[in-house]
């Protein structure tokens, strides 16, 4: 792994003390890995026991459930592209703020493109990898621009 545990978490696991350019590096990557449809590479940014939650829906628990959630999102927008806009700390947190775009363009797809933004709020566990996620992006939008050319008809 490129980054050093004793450096991340020097004392207590659940305190992120990653330094401002390891934190912009592993959300870099994290970015990268959501935009490069491969789930597997994705669900490596999470604990064998991480949970990914998105808008207090129901979390995958696991890494292969992380994996699992992120190749729905990547079938169901094989041109996803996640950039990151910034990381910062947030108290106990690192939040992951990001400007997401796509076509809903896989199976049963509506063709329309999407564009949001939103953040993620991570733990890290002992070894530098994401604990929990809690996504959060504007519900209610999302479904809009989803649904858009069928409000038209």
């Amino acid at each position: 792994m490129w980054i050093s545990s004793t450096t991340l978490f020097p004392t207590d696991p659940m305190k992120e003390t990653m330094d401002s350019t390891e934190l912009i590096e592993f959300a870099t990557r994290y970015a990268a890995a959501w935009s490069g449809q491969d789930p597997a590479e994705f669900a490596s940014c999470y604990a064998e026991n991480g949970s990914l939650c998105i808008n207090d829906g129901e979390p995958s628990l696991g890494r292969n459930a992380v994996e699992e959630t992120a190749r729905a999102f990547m079938t169901a927008f094989p041109d996803m592209a996640v950039k990151l806009i910034e990381v910062r700390r947030a108290g106990d947190f690192v939040e992951f703020h990001w400007h997401w775009t796509g076509t809903h363009a896989g199976p049963g797809g509506t063709g329309n493109a999407v564009d949001l933004t939103g953040y993620e709020q991570w733990t890290f566990d002992s070894n530098g990898l994401i604990q929990e996620s809690h996504g959060h992006y504007d519900e209610l939008e999302y479904q809009r621009q989803l649904n858009a050319e069928t409000e038209k008809g």
